[in-house]
């Protein structure tokens, strides 16, 4: 039995961090196929060792930006900058550096054969959905202005989301686990349907069917059961119990619907604005507060300007660009009263 204290999941840390390197190693020893292979399985076994190579990327990613920088600085000789003990203690951290330069290549090596080697990438445009069947029997629904990568392997299957928002129906197999990527979170699946959206500062999990666990950066998974969901930070993970009328409002999209419940109009014109390559702008202030719910096709935004200018205090001005600005409206339609006695 492992040690639950705190020691054990630094332990393990540190034990993970010793593999990768033993790994890294052999990739940059001109390593055979089976090197590879063995490789990409370990890093496929375990959703935290996905996650420290993520973070090792950007890592990396910032070392090459400092080495360009580095690039352009030109110094005068040695000599006549430092002392000759100066410079022995500099040509120690000299080399350092360069064994940390290294490691951090490898590092980038890894992650791009990892990313890259067989992938199939799939995307949408504003307004446009997909509903995508992958090899293995799942389903992948991509929302509007999406981005999503496919990989998969004897081992796993792995799906990365780079933007926009994603559902899932996963085909049952227990010999691959399916982990979904987005930003530092790693959710992990066998059998089960998941909504993933990845708003400007979180990642918003919601679970419709079966159970899933998340990571996130180095914290401890969370099983998420259908009928909740998850706020997902960098390092920390909320779990949510959503009701079943959350829930549809969250899935609607793949009905092609937009489902507002009280939601201000703020809210309500930024969703409509993921189905419009021209937005719907908010020209007064007092616009913003006011409150609509209602269903309405995200193909058709004009039934919601409809609404809000039937149901509400504002006027639509349409721009030459394409483009709507809401407006308030100080005087009430006359017809107005009519309309809701009948």
């Amino acid at each position: 039995m492992q040690a639950s204290g705190p020691g054990s999941s630094c332990g393990n840390r540190d034990a993970i961090e010793a593999e990768a390197a033993r790994l890294l190693a052999r990739l940059n020893s001109d390593p055979s196929s089976q090197d590879e292979a063995d490789i990409c399985a370990w890093i496929e076994s375990d959703p935290r060792h996905a996650v420290a190579f993520a973070r090792a990327e950007a890592a990396w990613e910032a070392a090459e930006r400092l080495k360009s920088a580095a690039a352009d600085v030109t110094l005068p000789p040695m000599a006549q900058i430092v002392s000759e003990e100066q410079q022995r203690r500099l040509s120690r951290n000299i080399l350092v550096a360069a064994a940390v330069a290294v490691m951090l290549f490898i590092v980038a090596a890894i992650v791009t054969v990892r990313t890259f080697s067989g992938v199939d990438r799939y995307e949408t445009g504003i307004g446009q959905m997909r509903d995508i069947a992958l090899s293995d029997g799942s389903i992948l629904h991509l929302n509007s202005d999406s981005q999503a990568e496919v990989r998969f392997t004897d081992n796993g299957r792995k799906v990365r989301i780079l933007k926009g928002e994603a559902s899932f129906e996963v085909a049952h197999d227990k010999a691959r686990p399916f982990d979904v990527e987005a930003r530092s979170a790693v959710i992990r699946a066998v059998g089960t349907a998941f909504n993933v959206r990845m708003r400007p500062s979180i990642v918003e999990l919601t679970v419709t069917q079966g159970t899933v666990t998340v990571h996130s950066g180095g914290s401890v998974g969370q099983k998420v059961a259908a009928g909740s969901g998850a706020v997902i930070q960098p390092r920390s993970i909320a779990l949510t119990h959503l009701g079943a009328k959350l829930i549809g409002q969250r899935v609607a999209w793949r009905e092609q619907m937009v489902e507002l419940d009280g939601e201000t109009i703020d809210q309500a014109a930024s969703e409509f604005n993921r189905y419009r390559a021209a937005p719907i702008l908010i020209g007064d202030t007092r616009v913003s507060a006011l409150r609509i719910g209602g269903r309405f096709r995200t193909t058709d935004s004009r039934e919601f300007l409809s609404a809000l200018q039937f149901s509400l205090p504002i006027r639509v001005v349409d721009g030459e660009d394409g483009s709507v600005m809401l407006l308030y409206r100080d005087e009430e339609p006359a017809s107005a009263g009519n309309a809701v006695s009948d």
